[in-house]
């Protein structure tokens, strides 16, 4: 560890098993001339053989003292450091197509794939370590106990496939959870067919506001039964059991001014 004490405020843990590390670099396949960015280096678990294998990385830390130490060890002409919080920092100023890798820190990693997500056209490919809870609910498939906006949210903008897991031991601190990587990969232009993706983002959000409900209760605003009926969704039904393309036709009739609803309060 270096001496440098985890620091909780910043959901500091540490990757420390080289085999681990080894795994996620193979699966990133960093290669001379990619644009990338690891977010949170930390004590430098990725950064070191990612440096091996590409001509220049950028890096996205929060803390002085990690800051400093990377100043120490790397040269600047090899790794640029972007001092600040990954959730405030303007990723469309690396270049692209930008790679981004990560060992995410837990408590923002949630708001951290939506900001990624505004920067979805100039990416190439993520790969990222989160919690193993938040990777089964990116991935989880309609019907599940785990899918919810998180899901159709993400799925809207990004193929993405739970690739292997972390167990905490693989950790300094070990965390009380265990770990997953998970690479995502940006859709096609082409395949985004939400009209107004701001208001598939409030139809998501109403539909899973309260699970319990069904549609006809939490789509009141934006449809009514009929403008449901017209798309083949039975009005009966809960958000979980709707696909993303279900979501992306409520909004997009709503957007056409056809869902009768009176519309986000």
């Amino acid at each position: 560890m270096s001496g440098h004490r985890a620091r909780k405020r910043f959901g500091q843990n540490f990757l420390v098993d080289q085999d681990i590390i080894g795994r996620i670099v193979d699966a990133v396949r960093p290669r001379p001339g990619d644009v990338l960015v690891e977010i949170g280096p930390g004590l430098g678990a990725l950064t070191e053989p990612l440096l091996e294998r590409v001509d220049h990385l950028h890096v996205v830390e929060i803390d002085r003292d990690l800051i400093a130490r990377l100043r120490r060890r790397h040269d600047a002409a090899r790794l640029t450091i972007h001092e600040g919080d990954a959730l405030d920092f303007d990723f469309g100023t690396l270049g692209a197509p930008l790679r981004v890798v990560g060992n995410l820190p837990y408590n923002i990693s949630t708001p951290l794939l939506f900001h990624l997500a505004d920067y979805a056209s100039r990416l190439r490919d993520l790969t990222f370590m989160l919690q193993k809870e938040v990777v089964m609910r990116m991935v989880a498939e309609p019907g599940s106990a785990d899918y919810g906006r998180l899901s159709v949210m993400l799925q809207y903008r990004f193929r993405m496939a739970h690739l292997f897991d972390v167990p905490p031991e693989a950790f300094r601190p070990a965390p009380q959870v265990t770990s997953s990587i998970v690479r995502m990969e940006p859709r096609p232009a082409e395949v985004l067919e939400a009209r107004d993706e701001a208001l598939l983002g409030c139809v998501v959000a109403a539909a899973f506001g309260q699970r319990r409900k069904t549609l006809r209760n939490t789509l009141r605003e934006f449809i009514d039964e009929a403008g449901l009926a017209a798309l083949g969704i039975d009005a009966g039904l809960r958000g979980e059991r709707l696909a993303l393309a279900d979501f992306v036709a409520i909004a997009n009739r709503v957007a056409a001014g056809a869902g009768q609803g009176s519309g986000p309060k």
